[in-house]
């Protein structure tokens, strides 16, 4: 278990070491920061990836950020990545968080509140699962929710994996089930409800590039908004 705790760990080392370099100089400073909550099965992740490498941000996966706030090791590398100022922001907000609305189930949800601060504070990312749109400031982010029906996610999975319709079916309802309780324990909300989201896709109604397209389209009206406000 150890050589594979080891293993895991140095994965993750080689993984956001470039990051924090890129960090320092301040690469992506002030770029937008997108968290993109999936259905299983709706195809969120491919929209992410593609919306990301589109964009040239950094693709955060629901895996990379749970194996790093699982490792305190990592979690404190990023932390020391960031000017103290910085840092006492996430630390007042995740306090917010804490005594006004959330719960604390343990070390864990703290790792990835402060993981997912940071990616947010340095910007220029696509950050996938995890509740990020909970943890970050709906002025910082623009949240979007991909979702799809029941049957077509069944067969995006059956597809993909080469498994019956019965075994897929199976996994979505677990996976959805396991998703929608860890949003209810950490933050007591709905992961279903539209009202947490800047914008739902359904990509049963819609194919990729549209979906993407309209990404796009929110992100650069939220800026021009957002400039209009700053405006004299």
């Amino acid at each position: 278990m150890d050589k594979e705790g080891n293993s895991d760990s140095a994965a993750i080392d080689h993984f956001i070491q470039p990051l924090i370099e890129k960090w320092k100089k301040g690469e992506k400073r002030g770029q937008p920061v997108i968290t993109i909550s999936v259905e299983p099965g709706s195809g969120g992740h491919v929209i992410g990836k593609r919306l990301a490498e589109i964009l040239g941000l950094d693709y955060f996966d629901h895996a990379i950020i749970k194996a790093i706030a699982k490792s305190a090791h990592v979690s404190e590398q990023v932390i020391a990545s960031v000017e103290k100022e910085w840092l006492t922001g996430i630390q007042d907000f995740i306090a917010s968080l804490i005594n006004d609305r959330y719960l604390w189930p343990g070390l864990y949800l703290e790792h990835l509140m402060k993981v997912i601060g940071i990616i947010a504070k340095h910007g220029g990312a696509v950050i996938m699962g995890r509740g990020a749109n909970f943890i970050i400031p709906p002025d910082e982010r623009l949240s979007v929710r991909v979702v799809a029906p029941l049957e077509q996610r069944v067969a995006n999975v059956a597809r993909e994996y080469g498994v019956s319709e019965e075994e897929a079916r199976r996994r979505v309802v677990n996976r959805e089930n396991r998703r929608a309780a860890f949003i209810k324990k950490s933050y007591h909300a709905d992961i279903a409800n539209p009202y947490h989201y800047n914008l739902v896709i359904n990509t049963g109604a819609s194919d990729m590039d549209t979906a993407i397209g309209a990404i796009i389209g929110a992100l650069v009206g939220g800026q021009e908004m957002t400039t209009r406000k700053c405006l004299p």
